[in-house]
């Protein structure tokens, strides 16, 4: 009976550590001393044919990103890409009606959108921090078909040591339209956390929105 006492305990016991090591939070990843960044900035202002499509899709930092878009209406648009693997080279400020300081990140999108039109403007939008290359497993999804559509919106990323928000995805939208438009956003930890949001609205509507997944390593919010 001693025997069996003893080896129920010590099952429990690495049960108990197997599931802790799988519910702790991830480290940020490094940094890498050379690193690689892209910019793009872009404005239109037009009638006739639109098609636009970016990904950006780095392992090393955990970042998936897609964004396409495709219509034939008016259309007017400022839009920003930026993406940094060291993100003491990013520095942007994520509400500018707060008067917060400026975060560090990896990944930074800035888009101000007007569109109307007789064929729909459809697209779709996708950013996730991929669980297989360290990141959090967390993802946040816009899709759109509208013929009329006012937009504003950024969308961020940050995952390595520099970044003041290390492990965290987020979309933050305001947005007039007449169409369909939604997002789906989810976070799993497989064992111990699921976590999903599911929106649609289809017809004339103003939304304005944030998602955010943020995983801590222990230390507070926005500090290094």
């Amino acid at each position: 009976m001693g025997v069996r006492k003893v080896t129920k305990g010590l099952m429990r016991a690495v049960v108990l550590i197997l599931f802790c090591g799988l519910a702790m939070a991830n480290p940020p990843l490094k940094d890498p001393i050379q690193y690689e960044e892209y910019y793009e900035r872009e404005v239109v202002s037009g009638t006739g044919y639109v098609e636009k499509m970016i990904s950006v899709v780095d392992k090393h930092i955990a970042l998936e990103y897609y964004d396409v878009m495709t219509g034939d209406g008016e259309l007017e648009m400022d839009t920003l890409h930026v993406y940094s693997q060291n993100a003491n080279n990013l520095a942007k400020n994520l509400n500018d009606c707060d008067g917060s300081a400026p975060s560090n990140l990896n990944f930074f999108e800035d888009t101000k959108l007007t569109y109307e039109g007789l064929v729909p403007l459809q697209g779709a939008k996708f950013i996730s921090s991929d669980g297989f290359y360290g990141g959090i497993n967390a993802q946040v999804q816009e899709i759109f078909s509208v013929n009329r559509m006012e937009k504003y919106q950024i969308a961020y990323f940050g995952s390595t040591e520099n970044s003041d928000i290390a492990h965290t995805v987020g979309l933050d939208t305001a947005n007039s339209f007449n169409g369909t438009w939604g997002t789906d956003a989810s976070m799993h930890k497989i064992f111990y956390k699921d976590i999903k949001s599911h929106e649609i609205f289809s017809g004339e509507f103003d939304v304005k929105k944030e998602i955010k997944f943020h995983e801590s390593d222990g230390e507070v919010f926005g500090t290094q």
